[in-house]
């Protein structure tokens, strides 16, 4: 049978049947030697606030894990190195630790991620990619696993919302430097006829703009009942600013790369009533309880106490992921990489993104479901009507 939630919550939350245990080593490591993660993640440069927020979460997950035990009765150890938002760093950071690790989580910036996806899968690294990008597993390379859920899914999910909100005409604004972004504009203009939309106005801008006002004014002067903005770090916060001060009426609707603090807090008052899609873990306190719920409290609650702020999109990514290869090693009974590699191909398992089932033709291993549509209110992120009625959904069938 299947295990469907993670050995580290049911050791936290005191659940039974959960076992699972060995002594077995591998990989090159002796049997009492640590358990080598490797962490590549944007501590510095223009990702900094999502990579920080992901190493917080995984360093999170090894206290937890290591407090119990650890791994096969052998301690984790993070071995953690700095893309600097760069893909070429990201390989400079990845050469530098690959004959250390046992598998590899990161990097969060999709550029960097797929700088490092050859080289990973060269080496049959384990490796669970932080970064949305389709390409990462379309087609599927053998070792390479993504934790959030793909920029295809975050296009579908907001289409469903739109669709259901009777909203027929869209405009898109994409940033085109960004792997994430371009992947999920291309995702968006595939399924738009499916859902019975029409993209207006098609707007692509880059990183370093800084200036959003055509953008606003292509919208303000077009049919479009909404403005979908894809983009990830300062682009966000600087486009969603100049769209409170543009006047524009046309709602606007954020990726998930906005569920953070480190979004909200920039914005303040101004992100009042604006649409931010999340992982379900971002709003685990609106979910029906349940396994899915439980799953969210053993990282939120902990991560709050420590960093004074609930654990933001890019912290469920981490933490995630680290499940998941906990898991795997757990199931694998070894750190063998091909082990490891055949552990995750048949996982299945409930973390604070969701029900993840990897298998050897999905390696991305969620579904649309487990993304919310929020609103801001008060500060926080709260799902939609809508959004709520689709998860309790989605939690239910989990028991």
């Amino acid at each position: 049978m299947r295990r469907l939630l993670p050995s580290l919550a049911c050791l936290l939350l005191t659940l039974t049947a959960c076992g699972g245990s060995g002594d077995g080593g591998g990989g090159g490591s002796g049997g009492q030697d640590p358990i080598k993660i490797g962490l590549i993640v944007s501590l510095t440069g223009n990702y900094t606030p999502l990579g920080s927020e992901d190493k917080k979460a995984v360093e999170l997950a090894v206290e937890q894990v290591n407090a119990q035990g650890g791994l096969l009765g052998r301690k984790v150890e993070l071995v953690t190195r700095d893309d600097k938002t760069a893909p070429d760093q990201g390989i400079v950071a990845y050469n530098q630790i690959k004959g250390e690790i046992d598998a590899l989580i990161g990097p969060v910036f999709s550029n960097s991620a797929l700088a490092v996806e050859p080289l990973a899968e060269r080496d049959k690294m384990p490796y669970l990619s932080l970064a949305p990008a389709q390409e990462q597993v379309e087609p599927i390379k053998k070792h390479i696993f993504v934790t959030p859920a793909l920029s295809s899914m975050y296009a579908e999910r907001f289409l469903q919302y739109i669709q259901a909100e009777g909203i027929k005409t869209i405009a898109v604004g994409w940033d085109s430097k960004s792997a994430y972004s371009v992947s999920g504009h291309e995702a968006m203009v595939e399924l738009a006829p499916k859902y019975g939309v029409t993209i207006a106005v098609d707007e692509p801008y880059e990183t370093t703009t800084s200036d959003f006002s055509p953008m606003f004014t292509h919208v303000r002067e077009s049919q479009a009942e909404a403005l979908v903005f894809w983009g990830s770090g300062a682009p966000g916060v600087t486009a969603a600013k100049q769209y409170v001060a543009s006047g524009l009426k046309t709602p606007l609707f954020l990726t998930a790369s906005q569920a953070s603090k480190l979004w909200l807090e920039p914005m303040g008052a101004a992100a009042e009533g604006m649409t931010v899609q999340s992982a379900i873990g971002v709003v685990g306190e609106h979910l029906p309880d349940g396994k899915q719920k439980q799953v969210i409290e053993q990282m939120a609650k902990p991560y709050e106490e420590k960093h004074g702020y609930p654990p933001p999109q890019f912290a469920q990514d981490g933490y995630s992921a680290s499940l998941l290869l906990f898991e795997a090693i757990r199931k694998a009974g070894s750190t063998d990489k091909t082990k490891i590699q055949q552990a995750l191909e048949t996982m299945d398992l409930i973390t604070p993104n969701g029900r993840f089932r990897y298998s050897a033709t999905d390696h991305s291993g969620l579904s649309p479901e487990y993304i919310s549509v929020n609103t801001v209110k008060d500060g926080k992120f709260v799902p939609t009507e809508w959004a709520k009625e689709q998860l309790a959904k989605t939690v239910s069938a989990l028991g």
